[in-house]
């Protein structure tokens, strides 16, 4: 794992307590809050100091050489930076729900699901507590942790926060939501997701680069993209199809997601208040297919 040689060399200490300083007045993501979580004041993601956790767990349920035939641990993380109508993990998301821990108590738990056998730890919707993480990991790590850590994102981050990661995350397993500004600020209350999204995306490539397996075709390192299909064209699928192919590859690995349901807020809005159709799922597997883009996976 290289976050072994940043913490032998002393550079991941250093990481740690100079992102524990954003706290203050926190800009850890695209909206600069500026709020100082370190004397427990909140800001739009309504995290606080101490990571909230909702779940610690093996899951069987992510990408196959994410979740293999032994799980990913996967960490789900309460509250999140962007308020998206549609979520379907709003309890954790945009209610909360979980416990609040500290970050000896979140090694702990990174390391009982390595004893579990799980190929990864995952965490899922991060960015907000990146600082505690690293903590975590500094915690973990000479107790004997050794396991890839995946970054399991909205994509609404910013490059300098990311730049934290590299060296640590080993996949990143980002969002990429939207081509267009409306949807975006309608939907997710995200403005400039599109721009904002796709400058993290090309770090987290330059960072991990296309995905690696290993002899039993799981992950060890790499950028696998996740994209849900929207109602009425809405996550502009075909545009963010043809960007990933002309910026990043054909080689690029591409989850294609059909499983949109109204759940939370999104059955009184227009435009969300229904599954997506199989001939708009099926015109962005043609874009796929049109873009050269043939690793990954779509669903039945």
């Amino acid at each position: 794992m290289r976050y072994l040689d940043l913490y032998q060399s002393g550079e991941l200490l250093d990481r740690v307590r100079r992102v524990y300083h954003m706290l203050r007045s926190c800009n850890l993501c695209p909206r600069e809050c500026g709020v100082d979580r370190m004397a427990g004041e909140t800001g739009f993601c309504r995290a606080g100091l101490k990571p909230r956790i909702a779940s610690a767990n093996v899951h069987h349920g992510e990408e196959p050489p994410i979740s293999g035939t032994r799980g990913s641990g996967t960490i789900f993380l309460s509250h999140c930076t962007l308020r998206c109508r549609f979520c379907q993990n709003f309890p954790i998301s945009q209610l909360g729900n979980g416990e609040e821990i500290s970050t000896a108590s979140l090694a702990e738990r990174m390391l009982k699901l390595q004893a579990q056998g799980v190929y990864n730890i995952n965490f899922v919707t991060p960015g907000h507590y990146l600082p505690q993480i690293l903590a975590a990991l500094l915690l973990a790590i000479p107790r004997g942790f050794r396991l890839p850590i995946v970054w399991n994102t909205s994509g609404y981050e910013k490059v300098d926060a990311l730049r934290f990661l590299d060296g640590i995350v080993d996949i990143y397993l980002p969002d990429m939501k939207y081509a267009d500004e409306v949807p975006a600020v309608n939907f997710s209350s995200a403005p400039g997701y599109r721009d904002i999204n796709r400058a993290a995306i090309l770090e987290m490539f330059r960072q991990v680069g296309h995905l690696e397996l290993d002899g039993e075709g799981i992950a060890a390192r790499g950028l696998i993209i996740r994209h849900m299909v929207l109602p009425e064209g809405a996550a502009g699928s075909r545009e963010t199809l043809r960007w990933i192919s002309g910026n990043l590859g054909k080689y690029t690995h591409i989850a294609l997601m059909n499983q949109y349901f109204p759940a939370y807020e999104a059955r009184e809005m227009p435009g969300l208040h229904r599954r997506i159709t199989d001939e708009e799922y099926a015109e962005a597997v043609d874009a796929l297919e049109e873009f050269g883009l043939e690793n990954g996976w779509v669903q039945e």
